[in-house]
């Protein structure tokens, strides 16, 4: 399982803010598409107890959505924690 996991869907401006946050960093992530997709959408659901999208995953923490991802880099506890996941990934 990738380090990084990010629960989407189509047209989700949020879900593309959260990708290109990703992107920037250079962090390879693996994207969840659950458009069309219930069973997606009900393991995303499981794992997070959230319905919006995006939920991103790093390793085993949930890390929220899109506003979460880039509180965290706001806060300087993004790098450190992919870095960590990298690690143990």
């Amino acid at each position: 399982m990738a380090a990084v996991v990010i629960y989407t869907r189509e047209f989700c401006g949020y879900c593309s803010a959260a990708k290109a946050l990703l992107d920037r960093k250079g962090v390879a992530y693996e994207e969840k598409d659950a458009t069309g997709s219930p069973a997606l959408r009900r393991e995303m659901m499981d794992r997070s107890g959230r319905t919006t999208f995006p939920q991103i995953f790093v390793g085993a923490t949930h890390v929220g959505g899109c506003d979460d991802l880039h509180a965290l880099d706001r806060a300087g506890r993004l790098d450190p924690l992919l870095a960590s996941a990298q690690a143990h990934g």
